[in-house]
């Protein structure tokens, strides 16, 4: 549970992660870095990559990078840049997040066209304002450094409307019926023994047989003692080998075998040992339905519905599109330093005007 269990569910309670800002869902994506389909040098000045006819350039890559940079120093601090994962700076996974996302605006275009989606007037009046009010808020200098123009802005807020749109019109006959119990969240407390430890690499390493011995005779040893009438909550305190002991989930979100026996238990039930590649779990429950939590379940529910249908119809355009990437542009890029340029509005003014213009389309 220590790592699976605790990352899934203390990332959804954090809410901090910058994605969310972003209404594009990164669903098939448009890998360009891992699948150049036409080698190519003959590109325009300062174009990052091109899908069909379709080109992003550097300035408009730029505001989304920078963006998206702003937002992650606003929550994590500049010092964010000095860590890795899984072996990658945080530079670099930043730098191919956006990629992908630009990649799939630019995409999700050309099925807009192919689907025959447009903006209204009314919604390209709204494109228009958004734009005003985002070059407005930068200075003279960040218009320089990032070479901007207030048609490239209008242009960029443009196509990221149409891919939202695009979204909810292939999305707009999806909408099933989700019971209560599908939906329900509850909530346990539970004591873990081990059975594992973490190599100098954080990876992994299972306990040899008889040291997983040894762990399950402590575990049997809790689960007596809560038969004898001991306090739950005293002997999480004593023995539980998580960082945290109590977790709220509904189903499908853990191990399989964790998850059938939560959900079976009664309030304030206590399970006989369940074994997981964590180790060894005792698990109370404490809530078993929270009217609140499953109306919103309903909701994701639906929701990942939504973007699998989606992607079936996305996945497969995509596919079918040549891309070339810009590699020898792209490793030149990096971000600004100490607050150079400011676009964190970029997406905020883009809610504002238009963040629920199409979430109404018949769903």
């Amino acid at each position: 549970m220590e790592n699976g269990v605790r990352n899934r569910i203390d990332y959804r309670k954090k809410g901090i992660a910058v994605i969310l800002v972003m209404l594009i869902l990164f669903l098939g994506g448009c890998d360009l870095k891992e699948k150049q389909i036409v080698l190519y040098t003959g590109f325009a000045k300062n174009e990052v990559f091109r899908i069909e006819d379709s080109s992003c350039f550097l300035p408009e890559l730029m505001v989304y990078l920078t963006a998206t940079q702003n937002r992650y120093e606003e929550v994590y601090g500049e010092q964010i840049w000095s860590n890795h994962l899984e072996g990658v700076t945080m530079e670099e996974n930043m730098k191919d997040m956006v990629l992908a996302q630009l990649s799939q605006i630019k995409a999700m275009n050309l099925l807009a066209e192919k689907e025959e989606v447009e903006l209204t007037r009314e919604e390209k009046e709204k494109v228009k304002l958004a734009a005003d009010e985002f070059f407005n808020s930068l200075s003279k200098e960040e218009r320089v450094l990032l070479n901007l123009e207030e048609s490239l802005i209008a242009k960029m807020y443009e196509e990221y409307a149409l891919a939202n749109k695009l979204y909810y019109y292939l999305v707009r006959d999806i909408n099933p019926e989700v019971s209560d119990d599908e939906a329900r969240t509850i909530t346990i407390e539970h004591i873990l023994i081990k059975t594992y430890s973490l190599d100098e690499k954080g990876e992994p390493v299972r306990y040899e047989a008889a040291k997983k011995k040894r762990a399950y005779d402590r575990a049997n040893e809790v689960l007596e003692r809560l038969k004898n009438g001991e306090d739950f909550g005293k002997l999480v305190d004593e023995y539980n080998e998580d960082e945290q002991s109590i977790y709220s989930f509904r189903k499908g979100e853990l191990n399989l075998d964790f998850e059938t026996t939560a959900f079976n238990l009664a309030k304030d039930e206590i399970s006989n040992i369940v074994e997981t590649e964590y180790g060894y779990h005792i698990i109370k429950c404490l809530t078993t339905f929270n009217q609140e939590e499953t109306d919103s379940n309903k909701i994701k529910i639906v929701e990942k519905k939504r973007e699998e249908a989606f992607d079936q119809t996305y996945s497969v355009f995509v596919a079918e599109l040549t891309k070339i990437f810009n590699e020898k542009l792209w490793n030149r890029i990096t971000l600004w330093k100490e607050g150079e340029v400011d676009c964190s509005k970029f997406f905020s003014i883009y809610e504002e005007y238009l963040g629920e213009a199409f979430d109404s389309m018949e769903l």
